[in-house]
Formats: C-alpha cells, structure tokens, sequence
C-alpha cells in the first residue's frame, strides 16, 4: 500500500487543564475524502491549526507528502502541496475570479510585483489561472468580482486557488457552512469530483454530505478520535450514536 499523503502520529495539544487533541493519530491516502466530525468542542479546529502550522502540538510528529512538516510553518506546508480552505473566506472580494487565481499563479512562481495591466495580459499567468478555475467549472465566472460569487462558487474559487498553488492534498473546514440545501448538494457533487484532483481531509457538519462523499470517517470526540472507519462502521458504533450521531440516527 502506498505511503499516505497526510499522517498524524499521536499529537497532543493541551490548553491549561483542557486536553484539546489527545493522542491523535490518523492518515490520509491518495483519491480518497477522509472524512472529521464530531460535536462543537471536539477539538477539529485545533487538530487542523496543528497540521497546516497555524498551530504547534505539544508532542507527536505530522508527516505529509513524504516529509515529516511538524517544524515548517504555514508556508512551508503550503509550498508543499498542503491546501487549505476556511470557514470564513479569505477571498480579495473587489478582485475578479481569475484576478484572485492569478495571484496564486504569481505567488507560487515567485514573481515580483508588476503593474496592474502588464499582469493582465501576462499569459503565463493568465493560462494557468484559467486552467484551475476551468478544472472547479469557473470557466464562465472569471471575470466576477470574488463578492458577487455565490457561497458555493467561493468555495470552488477557494479550491482553485490551491490548485493553483499546486496543492496536494485538500484541508476543508466546513465548507457546507452558511448553503441551503441545493448549495449543498451541488458542492457535494464537486466535491465528489475533486478526489481524483487529490485527496481531501474534510472537516464537516453536514451528515448527508459525510456519509455521501466519505470513503473513511474519523470522530473526534472532547480531543480523542473514538471510532474511525467506513460510513458503515461508523453508522453502526454505538459509541458513536451515544457521543455525537444520536440514538437512531
């Protein structure tokens, strides 16, 4: 079996008397969507602080794309292919769709700074630019300013940005956040899709959406993943339903 992608070795991260991760160990492999859930609290937003860099746990290593990143900052790991997206967008709202690409283009190729016209018509900025929001299906949004985009249109944004940076593996914090139910099922089925772009480690409230895009799924539960499986084996654990699913769910 190939290496994974993405491996956690028991991290732990404890604020005072709160144990936020409690030997956490889990892994990632190529073409699939791991699946992290678990109540509010759990502990999700500072296991995935720890493994973009945002964030040092206090003991365990983090290895990614064959590296063991768990001394690299945020930049470090993201010039490594690791691609994270936010629940809060981060999006430069009055820049169009391919504007707020091309910057992602620029950055990776480590352009200096050019005047606003020169870069326009710049292609080696332009083509690649183009290719990852054609690869999301923004082909024909290119020119919206990022503000006028619908939620989930964002997020698709958001993922061609990655892509643009040369992302790997994809880190998805909740991107179902804020969608009504059509908005949801249609970035389901993006994300669906976006496997065989690279794996994705998704961190989700939806249910519907998790059981329908999981290949693995991994609870979290006050720090301490409790059960991790197949949908299957995760519907069935009683511990699960106790803890976060619900009896009967």
């Amino acid at each position: 079996m190939a290496e994974p992608i993405l491996k956690l070795e028991k991290l732990n991260k404890s604020f005072g008397a709160l144990k936020a991760s409690d030997d956490v160990s889990l892994d990632l492999r190529e073409g699939e969507i791991h699946a992290l859930i678990g109540p509010n609290g759990a502990g999700k937003s500072t296991l995935i602080n720890q493994i973009t860099g945002a964030m040092s746990p206090d003991s365990g290593r983090i290895h990614f794309a064959g590296e063991d990143v768990s001394d690299l900052g945020m930049a470090a790991r993201a010039r490594l292919g690791m691609g994270r997206t936010f629940q809060v967008s981060s999006l430069a709202g009055e820049f169009s769709a391919l504007r707020n690409v091309m910057l992602a283009v620029q950055s990776r190729q480590g352009s200096s700074f050019r005047f606003f016209k020169p870069v326009m018509s710049d292609r080696s900025l332009v083509d690649p630019a183009m290719d990852a929001l054609a690869r999301v299906g923004l082909e024909d949004r290119v020119d919206v300013p990022a503000a006028e985009l619908s939620h989930g249109e964002r997020r698709q944004l958001e993922i061609a940005i990655a892509l643009a940076l040369g992302a790997r593996a994809f880190l998805l914090d909740e991107p179902m956040a804020g969608m009504g139910p059509e908005g949801s099922k249609a970035l389901t089925r993006f994300l669906d899709g976006l496997r065989q772009e690279a794996p994705i480690l998704l961190v989700e409230h939806d249910m519907d959406a998790v059981f329908a895009l999981a290949d693995r799924v991994s609870v979290l539960v006050y720090g301490r993943i409790i059960a991790s499986g197949t949908v299957e084996d995760i519907r069935r654990n009683a511990a699960v339903r106790e803890a976060y699913l619900g009896e009967g769910t």
